[in-house]
């Protein structure tokens, strides 16, 4: 179970995660993801360090970049240029997985012995350093961050996708599903999507962040992406939830 970390719009993602906790006993439990640009090392690998206690070892690290800058500039920080968030997401990254190992932070010691990281993005040189230093990465098919600070370019061809899973150099990736929608004209849904986010409706049909159609439609495309990328993680939001239990009981 993941939750967003977006200051200000949602709910504080390690007070939901901890209240998750309490409820649960296997799931595991994470941000999805963390924005670095706003998130001091310290208190975050306090707060993840908590849950994991919590939760009897099951917190996840997750971070990304930061794309939003109403966020930077709510805590009064320059949001840097791309190299720059970059860079800072490393750096917090690298504190926050050394303090929760030990080095700078005494109290609270997480139940696991490493606590994985989880590194969300597309940005090419965050992917490469997330293969050589994270647990998983979680690939949301999008790029650049437009003028309105929150929608993005799209990269959702497949030779775009080939570029994402070689940079990620063998480490589990798993995407993020931008819409999931269980329909009986899975062409119609697909053509629908396409002129909604002006994209091309055979980019949609391949990737990895779009599933349309039958239970049985998508079950296939499912088995196409772990054959075709080695994908076979997939992050949905809440409206997804019912048909990805319906999915699961047919794939019994």
């Amino acid at each position: 179970m993941y939750v967003p970390d977006h200051p200000g719009s949602c709910a504080a993602p390690f007070v939901a995660l901890a209240a998750a906790a309490a409820v649960t006993s296997r799931i595991r439990l994470g941000s999805y993801v963390s924005n670095a640009g706003v998130r001091e090392p310290l208190l975050l690998a306090s707060d993840v360090a908590t849950l994991d206690v919590v939760s009897g070892g099951r917190a996840v690290l997750g971070l990304g970049a930061g794309h939003t800058p109403a966020e930077w500039e709510a805590v009064g920080r320059v949001r840097p240029d791309v190299r720059g968030r970059i860079d800072h997401c490393i750096m917090v990254a690298e504190a926050a997985t050394r303090m929760l190992a030990g080095d700078g932070m005494a109290e609270p010691r997480p139940v696991q012995q490493k606590v994985p990281l989880l590194i969300g993005g597309g940005n090419s040189r965050l992917l490469r350093w997330a293969a050589g230093h994270a647990d998983l990465i979680g690939l949301s098919g999008l790029g650049r961050t437009l003028a309105d600070g929150h929608r993005h370019e799209a990269r959702w061809r497949s030779d775009q996708v080939d570029a994402q899973i070689e940079l990620c150099g063998g480490k589990p990736a798993e995407a993020l599903v931008q819409r999931f929608e269980v329909t009986d004209d899975g062409g119609a849904g697909y053509s629908a999507y396409a002129k909604e986010v002006e994209a091309d409706e055979a980019d949609l049909m391949t990737c990895p962040f779009v599933l349309i159609g039958t239970l049985g439609e998508i079950a296939a495309k499912l088995r196409q992406l772990k054959s075709r990328w080695g994908i076979s993680r997939f992050a949905v939001r809440p409206p997804a939830i019912e048909g990805v239990t319906a999915l699961l009981a047919a794939a019994r």
